[in-house]
């Protein structure tokens, strides 16, 4: 079970999920799973693999959602845990966490939580964006490039995009809906054009409600936010939803050069990431 299980769990990190897995790593006796079984489940609560079955897998499947949502004594910064269970009855008092069982076999089983790495969409691949990626690269994050004008978001502009998008905004947000902008960890406006920027902002706040993910950014003064913000109210969006959106981005380090700018997003996007992940342990 070992591929199948880890290439679900890279597909549900892919998509923004958080996962939490069990690895069965230790096993003597008469178990239902065997060194290399592994279960995983994500956030979204959907649930792959197995350990064996049985009371064991129901207790590590209690266990894993429990760090899923911060509880049972779990930390993203104490890392996950290994817990030995005894497959019998009569294992009170010894230091193993028994199971109503006669099988009486030992199971040692490692369970962690996993984080999807930060995958940002850049909206407009002018110089900005460009430096952008180029951050996101060297942090080992995901990015992908939408802009009208293909010769701005190309291979040879963006070699290492994991999307590269030249639709129009409705031509894009047509093919998407809740679940697959959750992919993004992050929308950044960084377009040329205003009107195409305004009209992403508002069918991405639209296409999200009052999700977590994508996180939504926008470079800009704050008159450019301020006629913004007017024309999503005017197309029905909540204000709770219209004040999450950050503008102007980036931490306020005195950035001026695309490549400051880009530094300054970037840093308020990990300080942004690790506020999450604090949170949700």
């Amino acid at each position: 079970m070992t591929k199948p299980v880890l290439t679900w769990v890279l597909d549900r990190l892919d998509r923004g999920e958080k996962v939490a897995m069990a690895s069965v790593i230790e096993a003597s006796g008469s178990v239902p799973g065997k060194p290399g079984a592994r279960m995983a489940i994500s956030s979204n609560g959907k649930r792959f693999g197995t350990v064996g079955g049985a009371g064991l897998e129901l207790r590590i499947e209690d266990g894993l959602r429990k760090m899923l949502n911060g509880g049972d004594g779990y930390s993203r910064k104490r890392g996950g845990r290994v817990e030995v269970f005894l497959l019998h009855k009569d294992g009170k008092r010894k230091e193993v966490t028994p199971l109503d069982s006669l099988c009486g076999g030992k199971v040692t089983v490692a369970m962690e939580v996993l984080i999807p790495m930060p995958h940002v969409l850049i909206v407009g691949g002018g110089h900005v964006g460009r430096c952008i990626a180029i951050v996101c690269d060297t942090m080992g994050w995901s990015h992908s490039v939408f802009d009208v004008r293909e010769e701005y978001a190309n291979e040879d502009r963006f070699p290492f995009a994991t999307e590269l998008h030249t639709d129009n905004v409705e031509g894009f947000l047509a093919s998407e809906d809740r679940d697959s902008l959750e992919r993004f960890s992050d929308v950044l406006l960084l377009g040329h054009d205003w009107a195409v920027d305004e009209d992403f902002l508002i069918r991405v706040l639209k296409e999200r409600g009052n999700g977590r993910r994508p996180r939504i950014g926008a470079i800009g003064s704050k008159s450019k936010w301020k006629s913004f913000s007017k024309s999503a109210i005017g197309a029905g969006i909540a204000e709770d939803d219209i004040g999450s959106v950050r503008c102007p981005i980036g931490l306020q380090i005195g950035a001026d050069s695309p490549e400051e700018i880009a530094l300054a997003v970037c840093s308020e996007i990990l300080s942004l990431e690790k506020v999450v992940n604090t949170h949700e342990d």
